[in-house]
């Protein structure tokens, strides 16, 4: 018998526990504690040495104005949850002004979002794993930040599948904390990837939500 591992939040499907051999789990099936798809589990085996990740090939390319106003919005959250009060009012305001000088964003293409992020999978965060090899703290936040990936990967399969039918009736909640989306009337008590409790999650509002 096998067992699946769920690359998202760490849950095992035991085909011995539950009689029911993987491949006859329905296309629908999805993990019970994050809810994500079969696509996103790996059937569990010995690990084998680690290949060594690509080359880092340094970009030299201007960041646009919303490229610095995300990292600014990102490094001011990061500020806050430090309590570094001044630092994340700093950075907010640079976050504002960058995004005040972007241009309108381009409308959402599902199949170029969705090669961006296996690029990501594949690529990036191997050589950033290399590269943090040495910090604890920085190869916690890659664990974190490659498991929502992961789930936005899913997330992004199924819409591209279904359309915008697939906000229809649901909520759509994003964790402050680690960036993990969940779809439904209400979050889980603990996020499925950092563990905080669901008071940290803020429900998206959007068109079409």
């Amino acid at each position: 018998m096998k067992t699946y591992v769920c690359s998202v939040c760490g849950f095992v499907y035991d085909e011995a526990k539950t009689g029911i051999p993987w491949e006859e789990l329905p296309e629908g099936f999805t993990c019970p504690l994050c809810g994500a798809g079969k696509s996103a589990f790996r059937e569990q085996v010995p690990a084998a040495p680690a290949a060594p990740p690509p080359p880092v090939e340094p970009s030299h390319r201007e960041l646009s104005a919303m490229e610095l106003s995300v990292i600014c919005s990102n490094l001011a959250r990061g500020c806050e949850k430090q309590y570094q009060d001044q630092a994340a009012a700093d950075f907010a305001r640079l976050a504002a002004h960058f995004r005040a000088q972007a241009g309108p964003a381009p409308q959402a293409d599902v199949p170029a979002l969705l090669a961006l992020l296996e690029a990501d999978l594949n690529r990036a965060y191997p050589q950033a794993n290399a590269a943090a090899a040495e910090d604890r703290g920085a190869r916690r936040a890659l664990v974190w930040s490659e498991k929502v990936t992961r789930m936005l990967q899913y997330l992004l399969e199924r819409y591209h599948q279904e359309g915008p039918a697939m906000l229809e009736h649901t909520g759509v909640y994003v964790c402050t904390i680690c960036g993990f989306v969940f779809l439904g009337d209400a979050p889980s008590e603990l996020c499925p990837v950092c563990k905080v409790p669901s008071w940290k999650f803020e429900k998206a509002e959007g068109r079409g939500m």
